[in-house]
């Protein structure tokens, strides 16, 4: 009934119950919903407009049922970005620059996948780099205590993903769960940086975060497009801080 009231509020470009739709997904990530009603879903609410409310939402039911671990270091960070770079066709920015806060002393807990619309997910470098890849979420854990740096499979962490991928996939649009992916970390990183696809997102993400548990992040995205800070001119960010959000420009 919850996916049903869901499907039937956003159709009418009203924003859905938070309630109601924190239980659709886990309707949807449970496997208890069909590829037409999960497309209609999605699709219903691109068509409208996600807000941050949904986000959340959404979010907290595939948090719910996500393989997690507990990390000892409160200042564990994540790089995790939306992906999404477009024509660009960049390295994995992300990946990089976790090994660089790694060197400097600051725990990374790097959550990731493989390339859906990049040339290179973050998965699909560190498998390149010898990084073995196919550890459970406890190993991980125990990785990112033993080095300071630790990569966690999307596809481990949350496996009940799989209900929603090939619907994704034949959709072949941008829905909600493009967005999901920096608010899943799997040990409840509290610091982020997030390159976003879409300045639109920078604000809401920011304010996602926040409300998921987040004490600080840099929400980014370039002006050429890239969704990373771009060092060919400035960049939009939205700057979460201790529960308060602002919009700044960062340039190069």
């Amino acid at each position: 009934m919850s996916l049903a009231r869901a499907i039937e509020a956003a159709a009418a470009r009203r924003e859905v119950d938070a309630a109601d739709l924190e239980a659709a997904f886990g309707e949807i990530v449970d496997g208890r919903a069909t590829p037409v009603r999960i497309a209609a879903l999605l699709v219903a609410l691109r068509t409208k407009g996600e807000t941050v409310g949904e986000m959340v939402a959404a979010a907290r039911a595939l948090r719910a049922r996500a393989r997690t671990a507990l990390v000892a270091d409160d200042r564990t960070d994540d790089t995790c970005g939306t992906g999404g770079a477009g024509a660009a066709k960049t390295f994995n920015v992300s990946t990089t620059a976790a090994f660089v806060v790694a060197g400097a002393g600051v725990p990374v807990a790097k959550h990731g996948n493989r390339a859906a619309t990049s040339r290179s997910g973050s998965f699909d470098l560190l498998e390149a780099l010898g990084v073995a890849i196919d550890l459970s979420i406890e190993e991980s854990a125990r990785v990112l205590r033993e080095t300071g740096i630790a990569a966690f499979f999307a596809r481990t962490a949350h496996p009940a993903m799989r209900h929603v991928a090939p619907v994704r996939q034949e959709l072949g649009i941008r829905t909600l769960m493009n967005a999901l992916g920096p608010l899943l970390n799997p040990v409840g990183a509290r610091y982020q940086v997030v390159g976003v696809y879409d300045a639109a997102l920078l604000r809401p993400m920011a304010e996602a975060l926040g409300r998921l548990g987040g004490e600080r992040a840099l929400v980014v995205h370039g002006s050429d497009g890239l969704d990373e800070l771009t060092t060919r001119g400035p960049s939009a960010a939205a700057l979460l801080d201790g529960g308060e959000v602002r919009v700044l420009s960062v340039e190069p």
